[in-house]
């Protein structure tokens, strides 16, 4: 699977940063080899629509998910069009993310949906939902799910 990952610098070992549309870098791996690409985020230093922007171009870039810290409403809109799911919450270096992914700390909190309806069965997507997210798969970091709605 390709997911991107927003990041503070261009390896894998780079630590992830936690705004989606204002990262320096997008490490684009592919789960199954860890194979990775740094792409640098020209959209970072725009004054609005940052994260608009990003969204489109990774969605150019073929990922099917994203990983990151927070993810705005209007980024996530552009995710849900285009399908891409959208998992927030995550801390540490790229490569610690990518492999709880792997591990499935995400599988569940598959976060983008059509506009309107809530993704994967998550509650919190749902209007009234708790908000909470889910915990990881042994190190209790929390993961929270994004949809159309925002987190």
């Amino acid at each position: 699977m390709k997911v991107a990952v927003s990041s503070t610098g261009n390896r894998l070992e780079s630590e992830m940063d936690s705004r989606f549309g204002r990262c320096p870098y997008y490490i684009v791996a592919d789960t199954d080899d860890m194979r990775y690409t740094a792409l640098a985020n020209d959209h970072a230093e725009l004054s609005s629509g940052a994260g608009i922007q990003a969204a489109g171009f990774l969605a150019e870039q073929g990922v099917q998910a994203v990983l990151t810290g927070n993810c705005g409403p209007k980024a996530s809109q552009v995710f849900a069009a285009a399908g891409i799911n959208v998992h927030t919450g995550y801390s540490g270096t790229v490569k610690e993310a990518l492999e709880a992914f792997k591990q499935g700390g995400g599988s569940d909190a598959s976060t983008t949906a059509a506009p309107g309806r809530p993704a994967g069965g998550n509650m919190s997507a749902m209007p009234g939902g708790t908000g909470m997210g889910r915990r990881g798969p042994s190190d209790g970091r929390l993961f929270r799910s994004c949809s159309a709605s925002g987190c």
